[in-house]
This record gives structure tokens, sequence and C-alpha cells, in this order.
């Protein structure tokens, strides 16, 4: 039987907090018992749970197989590889007529993390003409924080994603005093040559690329959603957070930088494969203004024509200025006959465009048939797919025009299958028809056939954004994007970013560190 409730008025703050407990555990319990009570009543009637998909494994299991014995590893003389810093010697007391037999190394690495406290005595002086003269610091102190101390900082906070709030705990039990606000501002403030530096990754590699994958996830700036977008190849990677996912976003993004509009004959050849009227066309190419500054000097120029009065299907406005931002990327000298791969979002599919064949077989792969019928039906066509994706990854390997015409006929026969599931039907006939871009590699066989490069980069944005939530500040936010993005390319080039850090912070004995965008042009052939 069940008591009386409490006198709520009658408790006291302690009282409150023991019956708010209690009520908790009693709604935690309930709900548990109604989860096994759905799950009971699903076992009585036959059904079954939610599916549990897993990675089809496609592209990892139609990769060569190693000959046996060959893919062994051998281990080398790894001490060979280390600089040794210091030598101590171990003596031992041995019995009378021993003789010595020189010594047995035994190298141990260890790690000194302890704080180190400066005092710079400058010179002080008083010149003739009543001018005070101070001795100037040296090269790489800026503010009372040295430069080995910000190197720790960024890369804990970058390479470790390491927390602001344990970040600050570890700094002061190793014994630096230093504050929260203090930390921020090591991760934030005066970042002006690394933002330019990313930037300028992303300008050489687009300027050089043969093909580059994108991607996006979520994020949180300023206690909003938005999205960032990560485009990059083997050499490099680049991250940038909007609040947008539009197709003029991801065009904006591609011009680096860049804020103008250009109307040229990328600009026109766009306008017309997105079906702009061929008047409006006409009128935006017999303008002597070829080229607007900004968004401000375009938006009025569309006003004087008239476009933007129009009120037709497709709307002229946005594809004009669609088309005007991708005659900037081609007028910048980006992308020049390079190839976007992408997850078949509508965004990016501009310029050259190609469909990544993993995300393609996820959807069979997500299907869930409803009897044996269906099911025997996934699998065999899942089966096809595999087998077709392995000879195309042969066949960019080794092209030649036979094969190039058999793999042509065998896509045909393959996404022209009926099964009799109508639901894998239609989805084959959708596949069928963006044949040209999951085929470009039998023109195009030097570009990946997935974005698996781009799935990988953008997953230290997916953790930073799981253990850290989101940016409060426009210098915060560009900060992450651009480190997060150096990193990467750092990776990508087999630059250690600890030593990055380092030369690009002036820490005394730091390696030099040529800048990253020369590397990244000067590295042009696939990793």
């Amino acid at each position: 039987m069940v008591g009386s409730p409490p006198d709520i008025d009658a408790l006291d703050p302690e009282g409150l907090k023991q019956l708010c407990l209690q009520l908790l555990e009693g709604i935690a319990a309930l709900r548990a018992e109604n989860a096994a009570l759905r799950q009971e009543i699903a076992r009585l009637k036959g059904l079954k749970g939610p599916p549990s998909l897993k990675p089809s494994g496609m592209d990892r299991q139609t990769e060569p197989r190693p000959k046996r014995g060959s893919g062994a590893r051998r281990r080398g003389a790894k001490n060979a590889r280390l600089a040794i810093d210091e030598d101590r010697i171990l003596r031992t007391e041995a019995p009378a007529g021993s003789r010595f037999k020189g010594y047995e190394d035994y190298v141990v690495q260890d790690l000194i993390l302890r704080p180190h406290v400066m005092r710079y005595r400058r010179q002080r002086w008083l010149t003739p003409d009543g001018r005070m003269m101070v001795a100037p610091l040296p090269a790489g102190i800026a503010g009372h924080f040295g430069p080995e101390l910000r190197r720790f900082v960024l890369a804990q906070y970058h390479r470790g994603q390491v927390t602001v709030p344990r970040l600050v705990g570890l700094l002061r039990d190793i014994g630096v005093d230093i504050s929260k606000r203090q930390v921020v501002r090591l991760l934030n403030r005066d970042k002006e040559a690394f933002l330019l530096e990313a930037r300028g990754v992303l300008r050489a590699g687009l300027e050089t690329a043969r093909w580059v994958t994108v991607d996006d996830t979520g994020a949180r700036h300023k206690a909003a959603n938005g999205v960032c977008t990560q485009v990059g190849d083997h050499r490099f990677a680049w991250f940038a957070t909007t609040y947008s996912k539009s197709r003029l976003n991801f065009l904006s993004l591609l011009r680096a930088g860049h804020g103008d509009y250009v109307v040229n004959a990328a600009a026109l050849d766009y306008m017309r494969k997105r079906h702009l009227s061929g008047a409006v066309i006409a009128l935006l190419a017999e303008q002597g203004s070829k080229r607007f500054a900004d968004e401000a000097a375009w938006t009025a120029h569309l006003k004087d024509l008239g476009i933007a009065a129009l009120g037709v299907h497709p709307d002229p406005v946005k594809i004009a200025t669609e088309g005007a931002l991708w005659g900037s990327v081609a007028g910048h000298g980006f992308l020049k006959n390079a190839v976007i791969v992408s997850d078949d979002a509508g965004q990016f599919n501009v310029g050259q465009h190609a469909l990544c064949w993993v995300h393609a077989e996820r959807l069979i792969h997500k299907l869930v048939g409803f009897n044996e019928r269906q099911r025997q039906a996934i699998e065999r066509v899942r089966a096809r797919v595999w087998r077709f994706y392995k000879a195309l990854k042969a066949y960019c390997r080794d092209p030649t025009l036979r094969r190039k015409a058999a793999l042509d006929k065998r896509f045909d026969r393959l996404f022209s299958t009926r099964t009799g599931f109508a639901t894998l039907d239609r989805l084959l006939m959708r596949l069928r028809a963006n044949k040209d871009e999951l085929l470009l590699a039998l023109d195009r066989p030097d570009i990946p056939l997935h974005t698996n490069g781009s799935e990988n980069d953008i997953r230290c944005q997916v953790t930073k954004r799981k253990i850290s939530g989101g940016t409060r500040s426009d210098a915060g936010r560009d900060a992450r994007d651009a480190f997060l993005g150096l990193m990467k390319t750092c990776d990508k080039l087999g630059v250690s970013f600890w030593d990055y850090l380092g030369c690009r912070l002036m820490v005394a004995d730091a390696p030099a560190i040529m800048p990253l965008p020369e590397i990244v042009r000067h590295k042009t052939n696939p990793a």
C-alpha cells in the first residue's frame, strides 16, 4: 500500500533534496522496466528489434591480399634512431680479481615536465637627448608565457584533444601559475600568422590539386547550430565552420579568402548548366564590368540590371551568384581540371564532380528486407557491387580501353537488374542515373573512388565537438579550424606538428620547417 505523500512545505532543503533523488531514481527504474516490457512484447509477437548496421568494409575487402609472409613486420634497431641526451655510468662492486669488460648499454626514454621561470634583467640607458633605451626581449617572447609553454598548450589542446579546464588543471599540477582566461588567450589570441598559413595551404592545394575530397559535419558556434566543411587531398586538409550548408556557402569557401565575384567564361558556363534563362545570361555577358569587389557591389549590379526583380524559376539571383562565385574560383586559378569527390550532398555538386562508391554501396547496405527473399536479393546485389568495385579499382591501377568499355557495359547490366524488391529496384535505378559521376574514374583513373580521406580528416572535428562543445568567439572558431587543418596537413606531409609549432613560435633549437604551402605545392605525386 502506497503511503501518503510527505508535506513538502514542512521539509527543509536537505529533505527536499533527498525527495528529489528518490523521485529521480523511481523514474529511472520505471523507464528501465518499460524498456524491458517493450522488448518482451516484441519477442512474444515475433518482432525483431532495430537493425544493427556495421560498416560494409567494401573498400578494405576489395584490396589485393598481400602474399603470405610479405606483410611481416621487421623490427629495426630502435635505439639507433634515438639521440642520447645524457650518459650515466652505473657502478657495481666486483669481487677481487675481476676484469673490467666495458659497458652494457640500457636506453631509457623519459620526459621532463617542470616549470622554468626566467627573469630577464633588461638594461636601461638614459641617452644624452633624454630618451630611455631598454634592451629588447629575445625572439619568441610575446607576453609573460614563453614559447615552449605556448607550444605545449597548443599541442595538448589540438593534438591531445584536451579540454581547457583539464589543461588548466594539468598546468597547475606541474607548477605553472596560470588561469583559465590566460590559457584561452594562449589558444586564440594573436594567431593571425597561423590563420594566414592555413589559408595559404588551401590556396596552394586548390591551385595544384588534381582532385579534392569534401565532407561536412555539424558544429556549434555561439550557442547555435552550424556546419564544419572539410576540403583536402593526400597533401593537405582545411576546415571552415559556418552557419550554412548551401552551395553558395561552399562556393564562397572555395574562393580561399577572396571576396570578389567574377563573370567570365567559367561563370557563364556554370549558369547555362544550371538552366538560367538565356536572356539573363546574355545580359550579364554583354556588360562591361566583369569583376566585382564584394557582395554589396555584386548585389547592386544585379539590381541595376533588373535581375533581382525577376520572379522566375530557377531563381536568377541565386544561379547568377553561384556562377559568379564559380567564376571567382576559376579566375584565381583554383581547381583547374580538378575533380571534386563527394558523398552526393547537393552543395558539393560543382565543377567536375564524382561520387563516393562507399556511400553509394551504403545505401544498399542500409536496406532492410522484410522476408527471406528480399534479404537474399539485397545480399546478391551487394556481392555484385563489391565485385564491380574490385574490378574498377584494378582498372584505376592499370587502365586500358578494353577494360573501360567492359566496365561501362557491366555497370549498365548491374544497375538495370530487377529483383522484385521494389525499394531495392528503385535504389538501383537511382544509382544508374548517377552513372557519369560514379564512373568518372574511367576517364580519370587518378582520382579516388571514395571520400575516406575526408571522413578520416573530419573525425578530429567530431571528437572536438563531443569533448569541448562549441566555440564562443569568432577568434576561437577560426583558431580551432586553422590549427586542426594545419595539424592534419603536417601529418600528411610527414612533418612533426610539435616541430612545426616550435619553429613558428621560435622555440630555441627547434628545427626549421618550410612554409606548409610551399611543401604542398612541391608534393604533387600521390602519397
